[in-house]
Order: structure tokens, then sequence, then C-alpha cells
């Protein structure tokens, strides 16, 4: 009995395994296309619900679905009221994996054929092209669940006669509650629903429960998921926290809906006249409950993510808002994360500067916004150095462009903090000018079509300025301290000059680089960068 106890939970690791894999490899295949299609045709709830349906379906995952939303949210591509759609919808696409093990997997058998495709799937991932790894971790991970399956059936078989449905808590209510409280628990320690759905599809072929236990048992399993939810998004960025209570709120409604309809459901499949395999009755009770969950929440998504919104307000610094924690182990989505963070600290930046030049005394809440944004630029380098390693040349190529930026907004901060040649501007009628038309260029900056516009006209300034740092200073050295002009004035005032370019040097590359990191396209070398450098000093 020991043995087959042990090699009952052997057969859920192989399939918590093969979950694994599966997920892995079907998320690396078809990553840009579901990302892409996720975007895209979630316009509203409804259509979110469809596309996160799918995508769960296919990948297997309803948390890389939901993680992959709050990603969206994070970067300013989706709203949260659209992404609830996706979350809803993911909450009936992992109910397809109950259908794939209860039909292939109990319904058929695949033993026969498992450790072959094991092999194959080995032999792709050693030896396969970058796609082909990922279809052979895919196909090994497949097999895994059915070996993992067929490992259960056989183990589970020992225990015929020995445990009955009357050794678990009887069909009451509180026995009802109490076995959603075992189905909690299973799923909390194995992380994952399709496992403890799996294990309830096992124990019921096995006869040691009933099909309305096995009904008490799912619903206490789609509870767990919001336990490890709530649990991974602590800590998190605001969309994923919002996330995080959505799926609590969400799943607790829905069991709550489901409880109430275990009486009519199991009376319903005891009639003589509705010949149900219970196995199939038990992941159609799954799907249909969840199903009917999303159907009834849909109008209300708006009213429910302003609730959620009201609850979970922004904490911290809004700047880096976006930089989840929960996104890292996916470059693509934390990197999206990172270029929307940098697009607003460039943003603030800018204002801070124009701020600056019309304003030179420096207040008190100036100076403090000061440390906030060099703080958020610490907070952006760190995020973006924690990302997940990859050897995707693109996301590379955007690490790189993201830090050559946060280098010059680093800079420009600095320039922002020189007190004394930000006054010495006002002190000359020349130095006033061009601080005006450098004030004039940062403020059209986002009110035109686009950063292709913004490169321009910065690198149109940092010419004027290139060619007025020499004119001023002869005009400047020309003139004799009986004009009412000190040597100390006269430094101050080149300094001021020299400040002036180097600004629009810094807004120059700030916009060249934040316009590569959209088009998608590669940096500039360090050499090329460190060149155009030395000349504007």
């Amino acid at each position: 009995m020991f043995a087959d106890i042990v090699n009952a939970l052997g057969g859920v690791g192989l399939f918590l395994f093969g979950m694994i894999w599966l997920t892995e490899g079907l998320r690396e295949l078809g990553g840009p296309a579901l990302r892409h299609a996720l975007a895209h045709f979630t316009r509203t709830p409804l259509s979110g619900a469809a596309t996160g349906a799918v995508t769960t379906a296919l990948i297997q995952s309803s948390s890389a679905t939901t993680v992959t939303a709050v990603g969206f949210v994070s970067a300013g591509l989706l709203t949260f009221p659209q992404a609830l759609g996706i979350i809803f919808g993911a909450n009936i696409g992992t109910t397809i994996t109950g259908w794939i093990t209860a039909v292939l997997g109990f319904k058929m058998d695949l033993g026969q054929i498992t450790l072959p495709l094991v092999f194959l799937g080995a032999l792709a991932r050693m030896f396969g092209g970058p796609r082909l790894k990922f279809a052979g971790l895919a196909l090994a991970g497949f097999a895994l669940l059915f070996l993992g399956i067929d490992v259960m059936k056989s183990s589970l078989s020992g225990f015929e006669g020995l445990i009955t449905p009357e050794d678990f808590p009887r069909d009451t209510i509180f026995g009802r509650l109490a076995l959603i409280g075992i189905g909690m628990a299973i799923t909390i320690v194995t992380q994952s629903s399709s496992a403890g759905v799996a294990t309830a599809l096992a124990v019921l072929g096995a006869g040691a429960i009933n099909l309305p236990q096995a009904l008490a048992l799912v619903i206490g399993m789609d509870v767990g998921t919001t336990v490890t939810a709530a649990l991974a998004t602590l800590g998190g960025s605001t969309a994923a926290r919002r996330t995080g209570l959505s799926h609590v709120i969400y799943n607790l409604l829905t069991a709550t809906m489901a409880f109430f309809l275990l009486t009519p459901y199991s009376t319903l499949i005891a009639l003589p006249s509705v010949p149900v395999d219970p196995q199939i009755a038990l992941v159609a009770f799954h799907t249909g409950f969840n199903l009917l969950g999303v159907l009834l929440i849909l109008p209300f998504t708006t009213p429910f993510a302003r609730l959620v919104t009201w609850i979970v307000r922004d904490r911290g610094t809004v700047l880096t808002g976006a930089l989840g924690k929960e996104l890292l182990a996916d470059p693509n989505l934390a990197y999206d994360a990172a270029a929307t963070t940098l697009d607003m600290l460039a943003r603030a930046h800018f204002n801070c500067l124009s701020r600056r030049i019309l304003h030179p005394e420096m207040s008190r809440d100036e100076a403090a916004h000061l440390r906030q944004l060099r703080e958020a630029i610490t907070e952006l380098r760190a995020y973006v150095e924690g990302i997940a390693a990859t050897d995707d040349p693109a996301r590379i190529a955007q690490r790189a462009t993201i830090l050559h930026v946060l280098d010059h907004l680093s800079r420009l901060q600095f320039r922002c903090t020189q007190d004394s040649r930000i006054a010495a501007l006002a002190r000359d009628r020349r130095l006033s000018r061009l601080a005006r038309v450098l004030a004039l260029c940062v403020a059209q900056t986002g009110r035109d079509e686009g950063l292709s516009a913004s490169e321009s006209r910065f690198k149109r300034l940092r010419h004027l300025m290139q060619n007025q740092r020499e004119i001023f200073r002869l005009h400047t050295m020309e003139q004799t301290p009986g004009r009412g002009l000190s040597a100390e004035e006269m430094g101050l005032r080149l300094d001021a000059m020299r400040w002036l370019l180097r600004v629009s040097y810094h807004l120059w590359r700030i916009t060249f680089h934040m316009l590569k990191l959209q088009q998608g396209r590669a940096p500039a070398s360090p050499q090329r960068e460190a060149a155009v450098d030395v000349l504007t000093d």
C-alpha cells in the first residue's frame, strides 16, 4: 500500500513536469504570435475573454496568459478592463486540460506510445534547431502528461475496495465545504489546478470517491488557484496586484455559484435518462461553471475594474509603476515594461529641464522631484539588469539601447542640478535667447508627429549650439574687465554656453536612441557613442 501511495505521488510529479515542459515548449513556439494575437484581438472584455480562452488552451497555462495580460497593462498596450476579459477567458481555457486528460488519458490507452514520444522529444530538444527544440520539449511534456496519468491509474487501482467514498466527507453542506477545503489544499501544494483535476479524475476512476464528492473537490481546486495567484503578486506592480485581487474575487464568486449548482447538477447526472460517464461529467461541470461565471460577469467588467482599481491604488512612484517583478522571467514583457517606463522618465526629465530654464531658482519641491527622478533611473537600470538572459538579438539590442538612454538621462539629470550655470543664462542676452530656443524645442516634444521629428529637431539644435559656442567664446573673451565683466563671471558664462551644448546633445541622443528602440533597430556601437561624446566636449 505504501508503495502504491509513493507511485501515485510520482505519477502526479510526472504530470506536473509534463505540464511545465508542454507549457514552456508551446509558449516559446508560439510566443510572439500569441502575444500579437492577444494585443491585436483584445478590443473589448468579450473579445479579451475569447482570446484569453484560446491562448490558454493553446499554451496550456492560465498563469502565462495572465502574466502576459499584466505585462500589456503595464506597457500601456491594454486597459485594465480589457485585460480582465483575458483573465476571465483564461479560466475557461485552463479547463481544456481536464478534457484532454479525461478523453485521451483515461478513455484511450496511450501507455504504449508515451515513452517513444519522450525519446523523440528528447532528441529534438538536444539536436534540433531553435524551433524544433521547443517542439521537442512540448512533445516530451505531452507524453509525460499521459505517462503520469498511466502511473496514477495503475497505482490507485490497488486502493479499490480499500478506500471508498464513505472514507471521505459525506455529501452534505459541511461535507462539501470540507471537500472544497481538501481541493484547495491539493492545488496549493501542487501549484497546479490541472494536476489537481487529473488527480480527482484518477481517484474517481478508481472508485475511491463518487461524482458529487469529485465535483466539490474541483470547486476547491478552482479556489486554490487564487491563493497561489495572490501570493505571486505580493510586492508586484500595481497591475499585477490588481490582477491578483481580480482573480481572487472572480474565482470566489464563481465557486459560490458552483457550490449552489452542485445539488441540481448531481440530481441531473443521476437520472437514468442521462447516461453520462462520471469522468466526463466532472470535466463538463468544471468547464460549465467557469463558462457561466464568465458570461455573468462580462457585462459588469467596467464597474468591476473600477472597484478593483479603487481597492488597489497606485503606491510608490508612478514613474516605475509598470516594473513588475513578475515580468522578469519573460524578457519580451519585461522589456516592454522597461520601454514604457523609459518613455515616462524621458518626458519627466524634459519637463524638469523646461522648468529649470524658465525658473532658475531651485525650489524645495523641484529638488525633491530631481531626487525622485534619480531614484527612478537607478530602479529602472536595476530592473533591466535583472531581466532573464536571452539569446534573441532583438532583445539584446533593446537592452543596450535602454541602457544608452538611461546613461544620457542620468547626465541630463545632473545638468539640471548645476544651479550656477543655469542662473548665468539669464545674465547674458545671447545665452538667454539660446536658452529660450532650447526650452521651446523641449516644449514641442510630444506635440508633433512623433520621435522622428523630435530627434531631427534636437539634432539641428545641437548643431546650432556647436556653432554658437565658438562665436560666443570669442565674443566673451573680447570683453575687458573694465566693462563690468569679471573673470569669474566670464568663466561662468562660458560654462553656461557649454551647458547649453551638452544639454542639447543629451536631448538629441535620448531621442535618437528612443527612436531606435521604437523602430527595433540595432543600437549605436559604444565606440560610435564615445566618439560623438568627445565631439560635444
